[in-house]
């Protein structure tokens, strides 16, 4: 081959791979590829609310063991363990004879000085009667002063005689009032509507004042007291709805609403107190179990 078309074979070549080249390039021009269009930014995620579970027992504001008054033995029993009662139900009775047979003596006393007392004011009556005749006999000078005064005198003291039979009435009535109040006592009785939960004495049983005899509980409305951390102090309010579940029926869901909220944290603990009441049936769910507040915090 020539060195002419050498040279000229080498130019076409040269010229082809700069035009290769200019076609790859990634510039914008009329001859080049556009520049690819920057793809807008994703939005942030919003962060999940943070769930806090407060536990406490259920509990109904009417729970309370009865306890005996006096000291006695217990006659009889008139309600079980399970019984649902109402207020002023019998559930036990002491043995009250002895107390009976006091509480007839002095009524019977009572009664008696009662009847005395109407003696006296009629005695009273007629010596105040005496006394007047008297002093108009005086006045027409037909008896001596000694008769006067006499008369005067036996008038007064049957006016002190009423005096004193009307306080010994007076304390018969409040004997016979005492008695009837340990009468009273003698008869265990329902303080509120509600479920006899316990009993803890038999028939025949010696019992001493202050001696525990029945657990007596109400079934509604059931409430829970919390106690909470200081961070949900703005997430609650009071009137405001939380669910509620039972520790025992985890599936079971429940709602309460919020019917105290304190306004004082505990600087020792910082935590602060509230309460809140089951809306609704309460199902399965009994004073005494175990329930867990949810709690969202945004």
């Amino acid at each position: 081959m020539s060195e002419k078309l050498q040279s000229r074979w080498m130019a076409v070549l040269l010229a082809g791979s700069v035009a290769l080249l200019g076609g790859c390039s990634t510039q914008s021009g009329p001859a080049g590829v556009a520049a690819a269009a920057p793809q807008p930014a994703l939005p942030a995620a919003a962060s999940p609310a943070t769930e806090f579970a407060i536990s406490g027992p259920l509990i109904v504001e009417h729970q309370l063991d009865l306890q005996t008054q006096r000291d006695g033995v217990v006659a009889r029993l008139e309600a079980e363990p399970g019984v649902r009662v109402k207020a002023g139900d019998l559930l036990a009775q002491l043995d009250d004879r002895q107390l009976r047979a006091d509480l007839d003596g002095a009524h019977a006393k009572t009664l008696s000085t009662e009847a005395d007392l109407k003696n006296w004011e009629l005695e009273a009556k007629v010596l105040e009667s005496d006394y007047d005749r008297a002093k108009k006999m005086w006045d027409a000078q037909l008896i001596t002063k000694e008769v006067l005064d006499h008369t005067k005198f036996k008038a007064e003291a049957a006016q002190w005689d009423v005096k004193r039979v009307e306080q010994l009435l007076a304390n018969a009535r409040e004997t016979e009032h005492s008695l009837q109040l340990e009468m009273e006592k003698t008869r265990i009785t329902a303080p509120f509507a509600g479920l006899v939960a316990r009993r803890y004495v038999r028939e025949g049983q010696q019992v001493a004042k202050g001696d525990r005899l029945f657990w007596v509980t109400a079934e509604a409305p059931l409430r829970m007291r919390f106690t909470a951390p200081e961070r949900l102090m703005g997430s609650l309010k009071r009137g405001q709805q939380v669910p509620l579940t039972l520790q025992e029926f985890p599936g079971e869901q429940y709602t309460a609403r919020i019917i105290e909220l304190g306004s004082v944290i505990d600087p020792a603990s910082g935590t602060f107190d509230g309460m809140v009441e089951l809306l609704g049936k309460p199902g399965r769910a009994r004073p005494g179990m175990n329930a867990i507040l949810h709690v969202s915090q945004p």
